[in-house]
């Protein structure tokens, strides 16, 4: 049995060492995360991870984990933003407003299928053109749902989240954690 992690992000790779767990393979699939037309943030988030975690090559014993975040204002999907100039509309629509970001994880082993989507609360400062153009500066933003990361310079702009730190970071540690033990990987077994 083998942990295979279906996610490029270091960041999902840190989370899981948090548990103790190290992947035996970091396999990302390549799926095309084009939202449907008139798709809802949850919904759309649930099937992004439950479509990574199909898309990766895996034995019939192995656990695949892949998830997908996703930031939503309203109904309004904010991916990750293609250059600086989106981003710069994603930070500023978000400024002063509040946000959901959902983390939908999903496991696979064989052909059984766990899931779980986080929803947790963010409020963003309005940003200053210094502190936009400061961010934008940085690239920070690249990659990252809603144009910005929590766990880095953009927390800065963070007066207030309600919900789950790690999944707004991009892997809901106690989430995975049940997910994981569910389809038989040894969470608590130290080495």
């Amino acid at each position: 049995m083998r942990l295979i992690l279906g996610s490029a992000s270091p960041r999902r790779k840190e989370l899981l060492a948090q548990l103790g767990i190290v992947p035996d393979a970091i396999l990302p699939p390549d799926i095309d995360e084009t939202p449907r037309r008139a798709e809802l943030p949850r919904p759309y988030c649930a099937r992004m991870a439950a479509e990574k975690a199909a898309a990766v090559d895996a034995g019939p014993d192995d656990i695949v984990l892949c998830a997908d975040t996703t930031v939503a204002l309203g109904r309004r999907i904010l991916g990750k933003p293609a250059d600086a100039g989106e981003a710069a509309a994603f930070l500023t629509l978000l400024g002063g407003r509040r946000h959901e970001v959902i983390t939908a994880v999903a496991v696979r082993r064989g052909t059984r299928l766990w899931t779980r989507e986080v929803v947790s609360f963010v409020k963003f400062k309005r940003l200053s053109d210094a502190e936009l153009n400061g961010y934008l500066a940085s690239g920070e933003w690249q990659g990252k749902a809603g144009g910005y990361g929590i766990q880095g310079l953009a927390g800065a702009f963070v007066p207030w989240m309600q919900g789950s730190f790690t999944g707004v970071v991009g892997l809901p540690v106690a989430e995975t954690a049940a997910l994981l033990q569910a389809a038989g990987w040894p969470v608590w077994r130290m080495e």
